[in-house]
């Protein structure tokens, strides 16, 4: 569908609202299907997940919101929306569902007595400094309980937004205890609005990895998804952008 269609949403990936395999269970009153994105609480009994991937280097992983507003075209957390009752497509990154009680469910964790520490992965489903983070901070609130416990973590983002708390990034810096891996997937800014109608722009991510790196936070690029055709001619480019901004290899 083109840009000039009288049908083209501007500043969603999706386009549509897929039908949902679980529609069945499902009442009518759970399917959103406005343009406005809404911000849904929720309150689950717990948040950290075991992560048993063996091609997932991590352990655990922590998800504070649910659907994202960023609205990337490929992104692989939209087949769990339908879980919540919601669609794949536009519902994704209209519907947020806001987990309130994160934090305290990740103090009450750490807190187990059979505990052994080992690192979590904060996103890695959707990421955790979407725009709502400004709104509910959750994120922040979280990562404040991590320097507490000296907790070891990993952060994904996409959004220059990680910048907020930088105050408390580097404490945890100072204590080895965090890497923040930002996602650079293409440098064409007119690809990026296809692909991630709304992220940080590409130039403040490479502003982002920059402030970190001086900072003293070990940070990373991430490329994926490579998409042949597409992207696949920038690796080396991005690598090389990454590298001069100060990002690790």
């Amino acid at each position: 569908m083109s840009d000039n269609s009288t049908n083209y949403i501007q500043g969603r990936g999706a386009q549509f609202n897929p039908n949902s395999p679980f529609d069945h269970f499902l009442k009518d009153e759970h399917l959103v299907f406005d343009s406005d994105t809404k911000h849904i609480p929720t309150h689950p009994k717990t948040i950290v997940n075991k992560v048993d991937s063996p091609d997932i280097p991590f352990p655990y992983s922590i998800n504070p919101y649910q659907g994202c507003e960023h609205g990337c075209v490929y992104c692989y957390a939209r087949n769990t929306h339908p879980y919540w009752g919601y669609s794949a497509g536009l519902d994704f990154e209209k519907n947020i569902l806001i987990k309130e009680n994160a934090p305290g469910l990740l103090k009450a964790f750490l807190n187990k007595k059979n505990y052994q520490c080992a690192p979590i992965m904060i996103s890695g489903n959707t990421d955790c400094y979407q725009p709502a983070e400004k709104k509910y901070q959750l994120t922040r609130k979280m990562l404040e309980i991590c320097l507490q416990y000296k907790q070891p973590i990993s952060v994904i983002t996409k959004n220059a937004l990680i910048l907020r708390d930088l105050d408390i990034i580097q404490e945890l810096s100072k204590l080895q205890l965090i890497q923040v891996l930002l996602s650079i997937t293409t440098l064409d800014e007119h690809l990026r609005l296809k692909l991630e109608p709304r992220t940080t722009t590409i130039a403040k991510r490479f502003h982002t990895v920059r402030n970190l790196s001086e900072a003293k936070v070990p940070v990373y690029v991430m490329m994926a998804p490579i998409i042949p055709g597409l992207t696949d001619t920038e690796i080396f480019s991005i690598a090389k952008e990454a590298k001069e901004h100060g990002a690790l290899d």
